[in-house]
């Protein structure tokens, strides 16, 4: 008979993944004592906070990895909770030494910053940004989206987070830390997750806010939400070149920015504003994407039902000598895409040979091989 080590218990279960913090548990403490009588492994852990969200799943997680170790046969599973020096040194260590509140994606940062723009609404910024996100991430990169569109907010829909009550779940907050909620690999931060329905069918409440609070409201979701290490940050703005476009551009004004628009010349033209504005506060315009292209119908025709040009219109508008602005994109018209997207499914998950699919995950490839320029910036690395 195997005799079971209690090292060995511990190694199984440190390796197991915290759900929201994307960590080893080991990594973050989380682990109490061990030991084997027996074939009984009595494992203690500890949870970040009082009513955990993934309190479940780590307990059956921790409880599967120490029956996993040859010679256990039952594992007698004890839980806690972390003090507030441990919350604490929890916290400090998550955010790497940086100050609390402060802001990791300046221009230090080796995270890819890409906002996504529009000069008007309806143009389906964000449903291309939802799919460019769960295509990069499917890729194996680390991705946030931050939903700036904080009067029109719709990412948490798009990606399936909203539920049947139509409400999208909350951020766990750890002191002052948020962690955001995850789909399909993407961590996602929005308004919507702190809006509830009243009862009922009642929409969600509405938000009224001015430049001021929408300043802070981005900012908040820019220093007190754990990300973790990014590859790429997507920043869903709102339409236009109001306020959240003017605070996106004075935060990051490291980030580099797609311009959405449709093939409609009303629509080319005012694009072309949201681009200007981004590289008035020292933004780099990446490309242009045009959506709604023309669609191929059954008998080969094509129906361009909203004109044709637009996108390239807007880059070569957006174009400045020697720096030229691709269109990195031209995405068609797609009954798919627009159906995913009432469902809550990325199109590129559940129709990944549609035409929108194939066009977004080009998308994702032009964007890839053209990686942000780091000089002339600032690198986090002191010489030993």
């Amino acid at each position: 008979m195997t005799v079971a080590d209690a090292d060995a218990v511990r190694r199984a279960v440190e390796a197991v993944v915290d759900p929201e913090l994307r960590r080893p548990i080991g990594e973050l403490d989380m682990v109490r004592d061990i030991s084997v009588d027996a074939e009984v492994a009595h494992v203690g852990i500890v949870l970040t906070i009082v009513g955990c969200p993934a309190s479940d799943r780590i307990s059956r997680e921790v409880t599967a990895a120490a029956a996993s170790v040859a010679g256990i046969s039952d594992v007698a599973l004890e839980v806690g909770v972390m003090s507030p020096d441990e919350r604490r040194a929890l916290t400090d260590r998550l955010r790497g030494g940086r100050a609390a509140r402060e802001m990791p994606f300046g221009p230090g940062t080796l995270t890819r910053v890409i906002a996504v723009t529009s000069g008007k609404g309806g143009v389906g910024k964000s449903t291309v940004t939802a799919n460019l996100a769960v295509a990069l991430a499917a890729r194996g990169l680390s991705v946030g989206l931050i939903d700036a569109d904080v009067h029109g907010f719709s990412i948490p829909g798009l990606l399936g987070l909203v539920g049947a009550d139509g409400s999208a779940p909350q951020p766990t907050r750890i002191d002052d830390l948020m962690l955001p909620p995850v789909a399909h690999g993407v961590k996602v931060i929005s308004i919507g997750m702190f809006l509830r329905r009243t009862g009922g069918d009642a929409p969600l409440g509405a938000v009224a806010w001015r430049g001021p609070m929408l300043h802070r409201t981005v900012q908040q979701f820019l220093t007190d939400v754990y990300f973790g290490d990014l590859d790429v940050l997507l920043i869903d703005m709102p339409p236009g070149t109001g306020d959240v476009a003017i605070s996106v551009g004075q935060l990051l004004p490291n980030a580099d920015v797609v311009v959405v628009t449709t093939p409609q010349v009303a629509a080319s033209d005012i694009a072309v504003r949201s681009g200007l504005v981004a590289r008035q506060t020292g933004q780099r315009i990446a490309g242009v994407v045009e959506n709604m292209a023309a669609m191929t119908l059954p008998d080969g025709s094509q129906l361009a039902l909203f004109g044709a040009g637009g996108g390239a219109a807007v880059a070569a508008a957006l174009s400045e000598p020697p720096d030229q602005v691709p269109l990195l994109a031209s995405i068609p018209l797609s009954a798919a895409l627009r159906e995913d997207a009432d469902a809550g499914i990325p199109s590129v998950l559940a129709h990944p040979d549609d035409v929108a699919s194939t066009a977004i995950e080009g998308l994702a490839t032009a964007l890839t091989a053209t990686p942000r320029g780091l000089s002339g910036r600032p690198l986090p690395f002191r010489p030993r």
